[in-house]
């Protein structure tokens, strides 16, 4: 590439002369255009031929200026790629490299086969599933998956992949009720409704996109990957507050949510380049880097065309779910091509049919929709990890949801949406709605009416949450008036309903209570 660029230059050295040559022989032919002296007079044949030959000359002199001056265009052009070719060359990024020293003891004369296991920090894999629920007589199918992304410098070319959990727009997430407390100068719980999904774009500091950053739930292994322009979308549990972003070579960040649109700038990190030294039973480090063979938390063990992967540091399994999980090494059987590109690869892991309860979840003071809950059984022998999944219901994609087994007990509840087939209504009656003064007491009485319809063809369970407040002072008093066979929460306020439904069958929930307090005080009743 050297001795074209030579070349290159030396063609344009010798246009230039030539070029040179040209422009200096225009000049001579304008310089000498006076035909004769100021006494002389000149022949009209004399003049004639005079004025042929100077046009052609100058014609033929102005085209080769072109053509000279065409080619040296061409030739800098060429000469500007391979300048770009050699920079690009020149300028390509040096990794770090490190030195592993094994010291073995052999106890008896032999030949041994040796495998070496060591951990990089980038390379990781994390949890995803496709959630498929024919109807709600039939078992759910679950797809485990597990997205997968290297950025060792090496190709794993048809390798077998073991995935290791020993170390490691309007949401299908069903709302919580907050307790209602009461007291003076405070405000019935608030409930801001969004999508439980944050989405945005992550950049450099140049403003340029960075495809497959991973975006990870903080504390969990919730997590995706931006596409090719650098945007991302990713769904929340209700009780996440931060969100983990991280790519090779830039500084990692951890940011508050504060919104459903969150565009991210990472800084490029700044590493010496230096040596390391791992020997025996310990480590010896010598630049801040050395975790790329140590990693931080989990990573990559390589043997014999085996690659086990255990989740990149910033996909930790937080150690409350460790604890509550048993180690389970998945072995996939197909060999796979995972490139050294930091891009993100989908592989099936498991199929799973569960056994499943459903059951139907309407909060209406939040949302009037009912949402369908799938209760799974026995879910701990399938070692799940929490992650996003996609949800089929019916035969129709409703949208996302979260495979959240952090806050599990015997029972694994998953959300599988929302179903307008099922009507709820939530509404105040001002005819019994009161307020009246008794004494030096002042009473308010608030009724609400709630209708849920069945419009499927099936029978189906069904769960309504509503609440009444619960009194923090000793003034006031709350009095149940009617809650039409609910369950009352005597400690939070909440009142439950658990019936069943029949096709094209509908049902009304009346709520009523009544609040008195000192009638010289002011109280916000809902």
């Amino acid at each position: 590439m050297v001795k074209s660029l030579e070349t290159i230059d030396s063609k344009i050295k010798q246009e230039n002369t030539y070029l040179s040559i040209i422009k200096e022989e225009l000049a001579f032919l304008q310089e000498n255009r006076a035909i004769g002296g100021r006494n002389e007079q000149i022949s009209i044949s004399n003049l004639q031929q005079v004025s042929d030959f100077y046009s052609t000359r100058l014609t033929a002199l102005k085209l080769k200026e072109i053509e000279r001056s065409n080619t040296i265009e061409d030739l800098n052009k060429q000469k500007f790629d391979i300048q770009n070719q050699l920079k690009t060359l020149s300028n390509k990024k040096e990794f770090p490299t490190g030195e592993i020293l094994v010291k073995v003891d052999a106890r008896k004369n032999g030949n041994f086969s040796f495998e070496v296991s060591y951990v990089a920090g980038n390379a990781g894999w994390f949890p995803s599933y496709d959630i498929r629920a024919k109807n709600i007589n039939e078992p759910v199918q679950l797809i485990y998956k597990a997205n997968v992304k290297q950025d060792t410098k090496e190709d794993w070319n048809n390798v077998k992949l073991r995935f290791s959990s020993s170390d490691p727009n309007v949401s299908g997430v069903a709302p919580e009720l907050k307790t209602y407390f009461l007291n003076y100068n405070t405000l019935p719980p608030t409930y801001k409704l969004t999508a439980n999904s944050v989405s945005g774009k992550v950049m450099d500091n140049k403003r340029e996109p960075l495809p497959g950053t991973t975006v990870v739930v903080h504390g969990t292994t919730i997590g995706t990957v931006t596409d090719m322009e650098g945007n991302y979308s990713i769904t929340i549990p209700n009780n996440a507050s931060q969100l983990n972003y991280s790519f090779i070579g830039f500084n990692p960040q951890t940011l508050s949510i504060t919104g459903n649109i969150m565009n991210v700038v990472l800084e490029e990190s700044v590493m010496a380049l230096d040596e390391v030294v791992a020997v025996g039973y310990g480590t010896q480090n010598k630049t801040a880097i050395s975790s790329v063979l140590q990693g931080k938390v989990a990573g990559v063990s390589v043997g014999k065309s085996e690659m086990k992967i255990r989740g990149a540091s910033s996909l930790a399994i937080p150690t409350a779910q460790v604890e509550n999980q048993t180690t389970v090494n998945f072995e996939i059987k197909t060999p796979y091509t995972i490139k050294s590109d930091n891009k993100n690869y989908t592989v099936d892991i498991e199929f799973y049919d569960l056994p499943a309860i459903y059951q139907y979840y309407c909060v209406p003071k939040i949302d009037k929709d009912a949402f369908l809950i799938a209760k799974i059984v026995d879910w701990e022998k399938y070692s799940l990890l929490e992650g996003e999944a996609n949800v089929f219901f019916e035969e129709t994609y409703v949208g996302k949801t979260l495979l959240d087994i952090r806050y599990a007990s015997d029972t694994l509840e998953v959300s599988l949406g929302r179903d307008k087939k099922v009507s709820v209504n939530r509404e105040k009656i001002k005819d019994f709605t009161t307020k009246q003064f008794i004494g030096n007491k002042k009473e308010e009485t608030r009724t609400w009416k709630t209708t849920v319809k069945n419009n499927k063809n099936q029978n189906i369970n069904m769960i309504v949450l509503d609440q009444v407040p619960v009194s923090t002072a000793e003034d006031i008093e709350v009095n149940v008036l009617n809650i039409s066979g609910a369950k009352h929460d005597l400690e939070t306020g909440e009142i439950k309903w658990e019936f069943t439904l029949k096709p094209v069958d509908k049902k009304e929930l009346d709520l009523k209570y009544s609040v008195k307090y000192p009638k010289f005080k002011s109280l916000i009743i809902e």
